[in-house]
Order: structure tokens, then C-alpha cells, then sequence
């Protein structure tokens, strides 16, 4: 059974029409395991490579040769794929990136096993649709490497104060940016804040313009809250 298992394996290293030992050493691809005529019979049987899935937001240790073993890992796991499960940020690699289901790579060209950056196989930025709910939400916007967070929100406006209440998520050392909707509406109401005191509770935030603050009309008001940590 080993014999066996052993020459099947040997034949699918081979290419798509003949499984010899001289014709993989003149090959640019190692592996060719495409529907050929000589294998099933047709060219239009579909062939497919099923890659492990893999979940980056918990694999929190790459392993490899430190110093880089020409007959193993050379490059520092440079140009490996898996398929991520996760939505998150990857544990592995340079910090902040945010990941969800899919194919990824990992660039490293770097001096180290984790100095790389986990990139998805698309020119889409990752998570291109979010729903920004009223629990944390991860974008997929970075500045200066730090990942921006977004969270949904209401405020009552008393219409005769330019103070209201737009609490500091857990871990928020700084704000973003903000938008502002009138409740039940589509339509942005403003997208600034005159200030914004992330320790104070109430009373976060000064409505108005960084050039002077404004007493909203008294109501309801959605906010969407995009910060850092």
C-alpha cells in the first residue's frame, strides 16, 4: 500500500502527460496537475488545489530557520499563501493588519521572520463593504500603521448647548474622524466637532467647527465615531 501511495504521489510532482523524472527537470512549474487527453481523457475536466485554511487572527507564531537554510525556508516564509477563515486583525507579522476570509500572502523582505505584512490576493482594499454597527467595527484604513476603528452612535442635542454626549469606546486615545446624521435620515448633517475630550463623560464633545462651536437644533442625532487606540 505504501508502494503504491508512493508512486501516486511521485506521478502527481510530475506534469499533466508524462510522469517521468526528466520531463519535471526541463519544467518551469513543478506541478501541472491540469485535465489533460492522457490522464482522463479530455482537456475539460476541471482540476482545482485546495490550500489548508488557516485562521491569522490565532496563529500567533511563525516558525522557520532563523538565519534561513538555502535546502528549507531561504526567504523567510517571503511569498507564502494560505487561505485565512478569520475576520480580525493578524496576530503574525507587522501589527495592525486587518484581515478577513481569503486568500493572503506574506511579503517579507525583511531582516526577520515577523518583520512581513500579511496582503490579500485582490487590488481591493480589504473589506471594501462595511457595516458599521454600534459595536466595534475594524476598517480598512491604517495612518501611520495604526489601525482606525469605527463605531455607530446617538446623541440628543438639547438645542440651547454646544455640548454632547458622544462616549470614548474602550481603548480610544484619539479621534479620527466623525459623521454625523439626523436620526431616521440618510442625510450627513456635519462632519466635525468644535472638540473632543476623550476622558470626560458626559459631555464629550463641542458640536460645531474647528473654528467655533454650534448649538445643534434640539433631536436626535446618528453619529458614526472613527477613532484610534
Amino acid at each position: 500500500m505504501l508502494a503504491v501511495a508512493s508512486i501516486s504521489l511521485s506521478a502527481q510532482l510530475r506534469n499533466n502527460t508524462t510522469p517521468s523524472n526528466g520531463s519535471i527537470n526541463t519544467n518551469t512549474a513543478f506541478l501541472d496537475a491540469s485535465s489533460s487527453v492522457s490522464w482522463n481523457g479530455s482537456t475539460n475536466n476541471g482540476k482545482g488545489l485546495v490550500f489548508p485554511r488557516t485562521d491569522l487572527v490565532a496563529m500567533t507564531t511563525l516558525a522557520a530557520p532563523v538565519n534561513g537554510i538555502p535546502a528549507s525556508y531561504p526567504t523567510r516564509l517571503d511569498g507564502m499563501i494560505v487561505y485565512n477563515t478569520a475576520t480580525g486583525t493578524a496576530a503574525t507579522g507587522t501589527a495592525g493588519v486587518s484581515v478577513i476570509p481569503g486568500f493572503y500572502y506574506y511579503d517579507n523582505k525583511s531582516a526577520t521572520l515577523n518583520g512581513g505584512t500579511w496582503k490579500p490576493f485582490t487590488s481591493v482594499p480589504v473589506n471594501p463593504k462595511l457595516n458599521i454597527l454600534t459595536t466595534e467595527t475594524i476598517t480598512n484604513t491604517l495612518v501611520n500603521n495604526a489601525q482606525v476603528y469605527a463605531i455607530k452612535g446617538q446623541f440628543t442635542a438639547s438645542g440651547t448647548s454646544t455640548a454632547v454626549d458622544i462616549p470614548a469606546p474602550a481603548g480610544m486615545t484619539a479621534m479620527y474622524g466623525i459623521t454625523i446624521y439626523k436620526a431616521g435620515t440618510n442625510t450627513v448633517y456635519d462632519r466635525s466637532v468644535y472638540s473632543y475630550n476623550v476622558v470626560a463623560t458626559p459631555g464629550n464633545a463641542i458640536t460645531g467647527s474647528p473654528s467655533m462651536s454650534v448649538v445643534y437644533p434640539n433631536g436626535v442625532y446618528d453619529y458614526v465615531l472613527e477613532y484610534l487606540k
